[in-house]
């Protein structure tokens, strides 16, 4: 099956599991070509996923100019010079794990007046290969968590990846917990996880976002 047709095959089966309020789907566009990325824009695909700020803003910079809708996720781990390409391309960072690069985007757009939704990555597997805050970490920043939105900038939830091993004892568990993070301390906020290999777990435990590339596009160039 072609780029569309995956892509309704997995909108279908989300909706089977929640016909009401479905999470959304981030088809993500990494290391695929710009071909792909105009199949998936023809078949309906309205949010797009890019690790590299760098190749995201190439591959998409002139698909808006066509007169095509989308919106574009940054799903990769957050960096002080990622920041400046924001303005006008993305409009959600899924990868905040830092602390010194959040007060730097806070500043930035505070001063620029550029609008962003984004999410604190949090590392629930203790893996040294993961970006993200600790579970401490983010617990202490979301008790103070009116200091982190404001009128341009809003703190849209929380973000996780499950374990590399792909267990999925430990990516429910993993899932879990970061629910019960939101739940207690930002009951108002967004689930970002779930990805090719573990988005029905994801789904299952609540997720808003998931972002799924393999199973949407094939397997990267």
């Amino acid at each position: 099956m072609g780029v569309p047709e995956n892509y309704k095959s997995i909108i279908q089966e989300i909706a089977s599991f929640h016909s009401e309020r479905p999470p959304i789907l981030i088809a993500v566009s990494k290391f695929q070509p710009q071909s792909k990325v105009r199949e998936g824009l023809a078949g309906g695909v309205l949010h797009f996923g890019e690790n590299r700020v760098q190749e995201g803003s190439e591959k998409f910079k002139d698909l808006g100019a066509a007169g095509k809708d989308f919106i574009l996720h940054h799903i990769g781990p957050v960096q002080s010079s990622h920041i400046r390409k924001y303005p006008g391309m993305f409009s959600f960072a899924h990868g905040l794990g830092s602390k010194k690069v959040l007060d730097e985007l806070l500043s930035r757009i505070e001063r620029e007046k550029w609008t962003l939704r984004y999410f604190l990555q949090v590392n629930l597997t203790g893996e040294d290969s993961k970006s993200g805050f600790s579970r401490e970490e983010v617990i202490s920043l979301l008790k103070n968590k009116e200091d982190y939105s404001g009128e341009y900038c809003k703190l849209e939830g929380l973000m996780t990846m499950g374990p590399s091993s792909g267990d999925p004892e430990i990516t429910r568990r993993v899932f879990r917990e970061l629910a019960d993070i939101r739940k207690e301390f930002l009951p108002e906020g967004k689930l970002s996880m779930g990805m090719s290999g573990d988005y029905r777990i994801a789904i299952e435990e609540g997720s808003d976002y998931l972002r799924i590339g393999t199973a949407i596009f094939g397997d990267r160039s």
